[in-house]
């Protein structure tokens, strides 16, 4: 059994309604970019001034720093505007999967891409609070890079005393975010709760595909050994079957 599992935050955990999606779109047509959305896909789960820095050339448009911090002031501009007129919520089953796994020693963590001025207003909302309903919150503010490098992967396991990847868990609803959970050597899950198809979502890395952060209580990996021999009840049915064989490394 696993004893971490570290989980991406809007689209994943949290249900923002894709606030976050057009907030970045926003920040960058500001400064009169385009804005193609393969582009924003696939820089979506990064810190977001790295974002934002990569986006702008790509749609015409030179990256200084001042404009880059003028952006990222438009960007969270949007995005608490967003947040106080329809509050981010977890989504449907996601706070009692997290008890779940936690009942049974299994340390939670999650990881963003946002800053922890952000994401301490997105906790504050869903009413969530590391020591009573997580273990650890991980931003892109604690480390030196964030998606894909492995670093706040790497950092939840710090926090909670973890030692072996092995032992870790990882699921987010990007490619960054399979790319990070492979790049820090622990199971690579995918969520369809995002704004990618699970064709598309498949072409990351990754064990499993699921609807849902909900289902990971069921995975093999999150079950005591008894409860994951065959005897036992079979675990909830991937989107996907486990795709080690098949991921894209």
């Amino acid at each position: 059994m696993i004893d971490l599992a570290v989980f991406d935050m809007a689209g994943t955990t949290i249900d923002d309604g894709g606030v976050v999606y057009r907030a970045l779109s926003s920040a960058v047509t500001s400064a009169g970019a385009t804005v193609d959305p393969t582009d924003l896909q696939t820089w979506m789960g990064t810190d977001k001034v790295t974002a934002i820095t990569a986006l702008l050339p790509l749609g015409g448009v030179t990256a200084t720093d001042s404009l880059v911090a003028s952006c990222f002031a438009t960007f969270k501009s949007f995005l608490d505007e967003a947040y106080r007129t329809t509050p981010p919520t977890a989504f449907p089953g996601v706070s009692a999967a997290i008890a779940e796994l936690r009942s049974r020693g299994i340390k939670v963590a999650l990881t963003t891409g946002f800053d922890r001025e952000v994401t301490d207003g997105i906790l504050s909302s869903v009413g969530w609070a590391v020591g009573q309903d997580l273990d650890a919150v991980v931003t892109t503010s604690d480390v030196t890079s964030g998606r894909p490098a492995p670093y706040m992967i790497h950092h939840a396991m710090e926090l909670t005393g973890v030692v072996s990847v092995t032992s870790v868990l990882a699921a987010g609803d990007t490619l960054v975010d399979l790319e990070a959970a492979r790049n820090a050597g622990a199971i690579a899950v995918g969520v369809l709760t995002g704004a990618l198809s699970e064709a598309d979502l498949s072409q990351g890395p990754h064990d499993y595909i699921l609807a849902g952060v909900a289902e990971i209580p069921s995975l093999a990996e999150c079950r005591p050994a008894t409860a994951a021999s065959p005897a036992a009840s079979p675990a909830a049915s991937p989107v996907v079957s486990p795709a080690a064989s098949t991921a894209v490394s």
